[in-house]
């Protein structure tokens, strides 16, 4: 049994929900390139060393951001295939528009982890997890699914070596070639969200919905559902 949280703790808490909820606002004024800890303490009406107790950097306060963000839409995608039993391709359709839908819900969050690099920034290592959440729900789809095998293609040594590589970081027991037409639907899965978000689909597929849901479709095609 987990022991309560002392009132401390619950205030602590609830401040540190508090700066990231400005942090956030912040970033949908100024981006994550102008994001000052001395201008979220000032909105907060702290003292900027009173914020530096819970975040000792701007960095500090972006890691947690991008985390937040990174873990937010994984969970949407999650939630999205919370009926393993229907068939793939529903399956699959589900996650696809509830990542995309919840882009479009918070764009600014979504251009702070697929967007332009923060000069300056290194994410650290524990961001990588939640990174691959998207992309392992939609492995978990491929898996269950017993999707059709591609055509067999050769694959350059070092090409195959980096597909191996990206199926162990992800934990998954699944061939190069496999991993590849996934990574392949996942990069057009962030791209499609990205032109849309960023407004490259303007004079073209805007809105994108048809083309979206096309999109969807081919990428059930092509990794074999």
């Amino acid at each position: 049994m987990t022991a309560p949280k002392t009132a401390r703790e619950r205030a602590r808490a609830e401040l540190t929900r508090e700066i990231k909820d400005e942090a956030r606002r912040q970033l949908a004024e100024v981006g994550a390139n102008g994001l000052s800890l001395r201008a979220v303490a000032r909105e907060l009406g702290m003292v900027s060393s009173a914020l530096y107790r819970y975040f000792p950097s701007r960095d500090h306060l972006l890691t947690e951001l991008i985390l937040d963000a990174y873990n937010a839409i994984g969970e949407a995608a999650e939630r999205a295939d919370r009926y393993p039993d229907d068939p793939a391709r529903v399956r699959w359709g589900r996650i696809w528009r509830a990542t995309r839908a919840w882009a479009r819900e918070r764009p600014h969050e979504y251009a702070l982890i697929y967007g332009s690099p923060i000069p300056g920034y290194q994410a650290p290592q524990d961001t990588v997890a939640p990174a691959g959440r998207v992309a392992l729900a939609l492995v978990a789809v491929t898996r269950r699914a017993e999707p059709r095998s591609p055509r067999e293609e050769a694959l350059e040594p070092r090409l195959r070596a980096q597909a191996e590589a990206v199926a162990g970081q992800l934990g998954v027991a699944v061939s190069a070639q496999t991993m590849l037409r996934l990574l392949t639907a996942w990069t057009q899965l962030f791209g499609a969200i990205s032109f849309e978000l960023f407004g490259q689909y303007v004079g073209s597929v805007d809105p994108a919905d048809a083309y979206f849901d096309y999109l969807t479709e081919r990428m059930a095609d092509y990794v074999g559902l």
